[in-house]
């Protein structure tokens, strides 16, 4: 199910096997929003404990866990007190991280839902927020099953005896190379180290317990290698309106080569993550560093510049492989203004 349908009266137990979240649903005869404070906390608490609990847990679907809790904690008596309840809860959540892009996208889409919503509250503002609840735990449960509809389409592109180029470690790309080999399909894997952060080891490592054959590579042998891979696949943080992405540091560096050698692009990426930004320059990033050491015999003078990722234009990009099926850059746009209307 897409997460535009995942946003389409009981008092009863709502619990998630999937995102292992609970909420008992009572209608509330408190007056006002309740303080405003504690929702933030209450918010701040969920997001860590939701992400503290598995590290197979995205940032958006900890943020949606979060947001539907304010949802259960707060005492407005309207869709518009409990709109402002739940735009300070997610301004709170962006705090945690100022820079994660996929949180404020969660957070965006879930906002978006509750305005949609609005026409319920004419009836029962009681029923309009049990449908709250209730379909934001849906959310969550979509969004956690996004990777599953992503590895199943992911897993067709690798064709057997094929050489594919991943940089850094991937959760989504990691489940797609999972889910060909478990299908029998033979392939080597090579992985860039991951620089500042060298988090191509980890998914070397996970690769290397799947019994995938793996060579790692460092980030300034791509060009070298990319001879020997047969297409290059990759994650994103972040989908953006243009049908870019942005991505690991080197992931741009990494389409250009692939272009220049006439080797597929391929993103993997979870529809959550598409994200209402429109990028024209690496300048137009929300700036992250990432801390690098050098070792001591960098003059003290030469500055060192470790930024996180980098924006990667559609240009570069062959296609996209989403929950929502299998995307070319230009249809980005369509697909934001489905899940946003």
């Amino acid at each position: 199910m897409a997460l535009s349908q995942a946003f389409g009266e009981k008092r009863v137990p709502l619990h998630s096997q999937a995102t292992g979240l609970t909420i008992i649903f009572e209608a509330n005869d408190g007056a006002g929003s309740g303080d405003q404070r504690t929702l933030n906390d209450i918010a701040v608490k969920e997001f860590h404990e939701a992400l503290a609990k598995s590290s197979d847990v995205a940032v958006a679907v900890a943020a949606i866990k979060a947001l539907t809790m304010v949802v259960h904690n707060s005492t407005a008596q309207t869709i518009m007190g409990l709109s402002k309840d739940l735009e300070a809860a997610a301004a709170a959540l962006q705090k945690v991280n100022p820079t994660a892009m996929s949180l404020k996208a969660g957070c965006e889409l879930f906002l978006r839902y509750t305005t949609r919503t609005s026409a319920l509250e004419m009836y029962n503002f009681d029923r309009a927020k049990s449908h709250l609840i209730e379909r934001g735990i849906l959310f969550a449960e979509t969004s956690t099953r996004a990777r599953v509809s992503i590895a199943e389409l992911g897993s067709r592109f690798l064709r057997p005896n094929s050489v594919v180029l991943v940089h850094g470690y991937s959760r989504v790309v990691l489940s797609v190379l999972q889910r060909a080999a478990a299908q029998g399909t033979h392939f080597s894997v090579i992985v860039t180290e991951g620089r500042p952060d060298a988090s191509g080891l980890k998914m070397a490592r996970a690769l290397d317990e799947m019994s995938i054959p793996t060579t790692l590579i460092l980030d300034s042998g791509v060009a070298f290698s990319m001879e020997r891979a047969d297409m290059v696949m990759v994650g994103a943080e972040a989908v953006v309106e243009n049908g870019g992405i942005v991505n690991k540091l080197g992931t741009y560096q990494i389409a250009v080569c692939a272009k220049a050698c006439n080797k597929p692009f391929y993103v993997a990426a979870e529809s959550y993550k598409f994200c209402r930004i429109y990028p024209l320059t690496q300048k137009d990033l929300p700036e992250e560093r990432t801390p690098c050491d050098l070792g001591p015999l960098v003059p003290q003078k030469v500055q060192v510049d470790t930024p996180s990722r980098d924006y990667t234009p559609p240009l570069y990009i062959g296609l996209l492989v989403t929950d929502l099926g299998v995307l070319t850059p230009a249809a980005v746009s369509d697909e934001l203004i489905q899940l946003y209307q």
